[in-house]
Formats: C-alpha cells, sequence, structure tokens
C-alpha cells in the first residue's frame, strides 16, 4: 500500500517521477487566468483565520458542502468562522476521488507544513495549526504568491475598471511577481441583461465616448482597450454560453442597438446577430493589439434563482450547458476572422468535457506561421479540472494536436491558495508522459521529455502571450 499523497502522488512509474521531480517540479508558475482580486494583492492582505482564506468565495467547497447537507449559515452565512470550518472538515472526510480532497490537503502541506489528514477528529488542531501559521508576514497575499514561485498573474478585470492597483503593483518594486490585468467585456456584450443600459453610461463615462449607436460602442471599448494595453494587458477573457455565428449586415445591428437603447429588449435571432458582430470586432482588435482572446463556453449559469436572489452571481449554482454547443458555428465564428487576416491568437475552453475532440479538430483548420500553436485548447476547466478530466485533456491533444506548443494550466481561482492546482496538473502530465515511455510508446529521450515538461509547465505560456520573463 502506497502512503497517502505521499512525494510521489499520482507518478505511477519510474520515469513519471524523474520527469516531475527532476524538471516539472522547478518551474515557476504562469497564472494567466484567474479571478484573485489585485486590490488584495496591492495591500497586501492578511488572513485572520483559514475559514477566510479558504472558504471565503471558495464556490468549489460550497457545492460539496450542500451536497453534504450543511445549513447556509456555516457556507455564506453568519456563522463563527471556526464552526464554518468544523463543517467543512466534516464534509471532506466524506470526498473521496474528489480533487478537492486532494487540492485541501496539498495546500496544507505546501502552506501549512501540516502533513496528516484533515478530517472531523483533527479539524481542531488544523485549525489552531494554520491559524497560528497564518501569524507568519510570509503568508499574506503577497507572500503566498512569492512561496508558490508566481512570476505573473493575470486578474480578470471590467472595461470600466481604472486599473488603479495594477498600475500600483507596476510601480511598486518591493514586488517581484507581474499582475497584470486581462480584458473581460461581458457586460458590454450580454445586451439583453436589465442592467445592459446602465452599463453603457458607465462605460460612455469612463471612455469619454456617448454611446448612441453600435460604432460608438465599439469605439468606447477599443478606448478602453487601448488603456489596457498601456497598462500591460495582454489577453481578454470571454464567458459565452456558447460560441455563435450569426452573421448580419452594419445596418442590421444597428438597428438592434438602436431599439435596445430605447429600452427595448432584443429577440432571441438578434442578441445573437448582436453578440457575433461584436465578438467579431473584439477579435479583430485582438489581432491589431497582438492580445490572445479566450473563449470560455458551456456553462448555463445562476440556475437556482431563489438562492441566485439570496447570494448573487458566482456563488455555486451554474453547471455545464450542452444545449447549443456548435463546433460548426465555432469553426464559422474563427473562419469569419481568419478570412480577412484578423483572426488573433485564440484559447477555447469548453466547460463540457465531450467537446474535447470536437474543439481539437476545429482548431487544426487554423494554425499557422505566426505562431506555435496559435489556436489552443485550453486546459480542462472548472467541473473538469479534476484528474480524469485532466487525463482526458492531455490525451486528446497528444492524439490530435502538437500537446508540446500547449500553454498549461490555469487557476481560474478567486483563493490564493490555489496554485497548487498547477503542481496536481504536472504530476499528471509527468505521469501520462511516463506512461508513454513505460510502455514503449515513447522513447526514453530525456532531452526532448524535458523540453516537453518545461515548455508546458511554463515556457510556452510565456512566448504565447508575449510576457516578459
Amino acid at each position: 500500500m502506497r502512503p497517502f499523497m505521499d512525494q510521489d502522488f499520482l507518478l505511477s512509474t519510474e520515469t513519471a517521477k524523474k520527469l516531475y521531480h527532476d524538471y516539472a517540479e522547478k518551474m515557476p508558475i504562469v497564472d494567466y487566468h484567474c479571478h484573485i482580486n489585485p486590490k488584495e494583492i496591492a495591500e497586501d492582505v492578511r488572513f485572520e483565520n483559514i475559514t477566510q482564506l479558504w472558504l471565503g468565495g471558495d464556490h468549489y467547497k460550497w457545492r460539496l458542502m450542500r451536497a453534504n447537507g450543511v445549513s447556509e449559515e456555516y457556507i455564506t452565512g453568519n456563522a463563527p468562522d471556526k464552526d464554518k470550518f468544523i463543517k467543512w472538515a466534516q464534509t471532506l472526510e466524506l470526498a473521496i476521488g474528489n480533487p478537492i480532497y486532494h487540492w485541501s490537503h496539498l495546500e496544507l502541506k505546501r502552506y501549512f507544513d501540516y502533513e496528516g489528514i484533515l478530517n472531523s477528529e483533527t479539524a481542531n488542531e488544523v485549525w489552531e495549526l494554520c491559524n497560528e501559521k497564518l501569524k507568519d508576514p510570509n503568508l499574506s497575499a503577497r507572500g503566498i504568491i512569492r512561496k508558490s514561485n508566481v512570476t505573473l498573474l493575470c486578474t480578470t478585470d471590467d472595461p470600466i475598471d481604472s486599473l488603479e492597483y495594477h498600475i500600483q503593483l507596476a510601480n511598486d518594486k518591493s514586488f517581484e511577481t507581474k499582475v497584470l490585468p486581462a480584458f473581460r467585456p461581458d457586460e458590454a456584450v450580454n445586451l439583453e441583461k436589465p442592467g445592459y443600459l446602465a452599463y453603457l453610461e458607465k462605460l460612455s463615462k469612463v471612455s469619454n465616448i456617448e454611446i448612441n449607436s453600435f460604432a460608438s460602442l465599439c469605439e468606447a471599448l477599443k478606448a478602453r482597450m487601448e488603456f489596457f494595453n498601456s497598462v500591460g494587458c495582454k489577453t481578454s477573457d470571454h464567458g459565452l454560453e456558447f460560441v455563435m455565428y450569426y452573421p448580419a449586415s452594419d445596418d442590421e445591428i444597428e438597428a438592434i442597438m438602436k431599439r435596445r437603447l430605447a429600452g427595448e429588449i432584443p429577440t432571441e435571432e438578434e442578441i445573437l446577430k448582436f453578440k457575433t458582430a461584436l465578438l467579431q470586432f473584439l477579435g479583430r482588435e485582438n489581432h491589431r493589439l497582438n492580445w490572445v482572446m479566450q473563449l470560455h463556453y458551456g456553462c448555463k449559469r445562476d440556475n437556482n434563482t431563489r438562492m441566485f436572489n439570496k447570494l448573487g452571481p458566482n456563488t455555486g449554482y451554474d453547471c455545464i450547458d450542452n444545449s447549443r454547443n456548435s463546433s460548426a458555428q465555432l469553426a464559422d465564428f474563427l473562419n469569419s476572422l481568419e478570412i480577412t487576416d484578423q483572426l488573433p491568437k485564440t484559447i477555447l475552453y469548453s466547460l463540457n468535457p465531450i467537446d474535447n475532440a470536437a474543439i481539437d479538430t476545429v482548431m487544426g483548420c487554423f494554425q499557422n506561421d505566426s505562431a506555435l500553436g496559435k489556436i489552443q485548447h485550453g486546459s480542462a476547466w472548472w467541473f473538469n479540472d479534476h484528474e480524469l478530466g485532466m487525463r482526458d485533456h492531455i490525451l486528446t491533444l497528444t492524439s490530435t494536436t502538437l500537446i508540446s506548443n500547449f500553454v498549461g494550466m490555469l487557476t481560474d481561482s478567486r483563493s490564493f491558495l490555489s496554485y497548487t492546482r498547477h503542481e496536481y496538473f504536472r504530476r499528471i502530465l509527468c505521469d501520462v508522459f511516463g506512461n508513454f515511455v513505460e510502455t514503449g510508446r515513447f522513447p526514453n529521450d530525456l532531452r526532448v521529455l524535458k523540453k516537453l515538461v518545461e515548455d508546458i509547465s511554463y515556457n510556452n505560456s510565456i512566448s504565447y502571450f508575449g510576457f516578459d520573463k
């Protein structure tokens, strides 16, 4: 019997162990997509206790607690922090096979030097140990990032954001990690939302462009993209139900915009035409700026109306949407930009794992010599960033394209402790490659294997996004 999560956790062959310990483990981290608040980094926030650091905002953990019948009072409610932590420990001990079980224990090992097992019997011990450790200045927001060997991270930022904390961090020579913004214009795209007109007023004000047409909306967004670019932005990010392609004439799009500005809600077809046109514009601007365009899709959000009304978005009530994802429309959308040679470097993420092979075949139609792996299949995302999801994603990539150019893992997280997800991914990657070698499906060529592992772990993301080392 192997020990629980020892140094060779997830590494099933001698080759896998060598690839991980000699190469992957030593590489720094680039976290090119996360939801960490840059204000907390700028202010180098300290956490009073492990609940604030571990459970605050983490809807992965919240969903497990709800599945275990825990009252919402102990999840997002006003129960004492220690009581919340104990409820979490009681839930975690039952989570056999769940990646959160592994992540949680990796975090306890890496940040708190705790080699035991968190459960209902050890909850008090772990609570005291973690809270004592959190008194150490090296476990502040910046300290955790340093300890994780993160050289650069990209947050997720609305076009109307002032980026004041990014600017502050860029001018702060005491913090070595680069913190860059990522342009997330969902509020400008989702014209069907009730607050859309109020949002346009804010966008008009911050861009100094009166938005009274589709053309002026594009000009306002272009102005904000230029501002983001001046602060070091290298990527945009888009949350979509699916990647649609409903082409329409300029006049038709302007008519849709005019009616929306008058307070009318467009039809479903009009909404899709508007979104197609705006995403095409944003894609062309990404290309002009040499940004990477990230498309996250396949999620149906806020399904529990009662709890959405109580808690708001991003609280654990989203699911996979398999109703409209179409590889044909995805291909047509990409082609509409490629046909004028304005297709940017693009990363595609579907929340639905059955889309893996389709994404890989679509992206193969648009690769060229402008970038290694110009179109990427993003890492196993959200409900898929578990062992099975990562292995399936890696194996699909190896089967259909060159995984050698893959830009690797990201956290997609609001937690400062989530960098162990990079470790989790790297262990699985090395195990897959090690298995290829030891079953005679790839030569034991350490020169090539070292390059593959180090590039996917770190180097590819640096070169692909154009980050400074």
